[in-house]
């Protein structure tokens, strides 16, 4: 799903929480937001505590969170923000370009990671996307993720790529490219759902935790 995709009537908004300390950009964002069917913004809070407290009686499919706040950090406050709402979907939105941040936010279980110079379009388009159960990271973080996640723990060594078959590899060469599961089944001319279960196959191949590291291995072991 992207941010042109047709809006399906019966279809429940997205329920967003938007959590930061500023409030002009924090009440900027939300009517941004609310322009959009798609989504409705359910609540905001200011600092982590606020966003701690709040979050269950939400019950947001998505919280946009600033790393940048009084108190606790953002980042900090992540592990107990997926504790108290399961399932929750975490997008950091951030001025933070530091790769030891975004390194720190995936390996806290973020689902995304994106600079608040995105453009609108963008931003609705990656909280649909993290929603589908994609990852997302600003294309200008894209050197520093490769950089973030060499010096991260890695996961246990994965399989070699040739335990992958032909159409896996294709699979994971678009995932490297940053494409989503529509982008791809377009592009390999396959239904959305078949590329779903591929990409669950290549992390399960790979014993990889999630997309940005299928990309990451794409590109260290040259498969683009």
């Amino acid at each position: 799903m992207t941010a042109g995709s047709v809006v399906d009537p019966a279809a429940e908004p997205v329920r967003v929480m938007v959590v930061d300390d500023h409030t002009l950009f924090r009440r900027g964002l939300t009517a941004l937001l609310s322009a959009d069917a798609r989504l409705r913004v359910v609540g905001e809070a200011a600092d982590a505590a606020e966003a701690l407290a709040r979050a269950p009686s939400l019950a947001p499919d998505v919280v946009l969170l600033d790393n940048h706040l009084p108190g606790a950090t953002g980042i900090d406050a992540l592990p107990g923000l997926r504790e108290a709402v399961p399932g929750v979907r975490v997008l950091m939105l951030t001025v933070s370009e530091d790769e030891r941040d975004l390194a720190r936010a995936l390996a806290a279980g973020a689902a995304g990671y994106l600079l608040k110079t995105a453009e609108a379009d963008w931003l609705v388009a990656s909280i649909l996307r993290v929603v589908d159960g994609e990852s997302v990271v600003s294309p200008e973080m894209t050197s520093k993720l490769v950089a973030a996640l060499r010096h991260a723990a890695a996961p246990a060594a994965p399989a070699p790529a040739d335990a992958l078959s032909p159409r896996e590899r294709d699979i994971l060469r678009e995932l490297a490219r940053g494409g989503s599961n529509k982008e791809i089944a377009r592009a390999l001319d396959i239904a959305e759902t078949t590329v779903k279960v591929h990409v669950q196959n290549v992390l399960r191949k790979l014993e990889l935790p999630s997309r940005v590291h299928a990309a990451l291995y794409a590109v260290e072991h040259g498969l683009i």
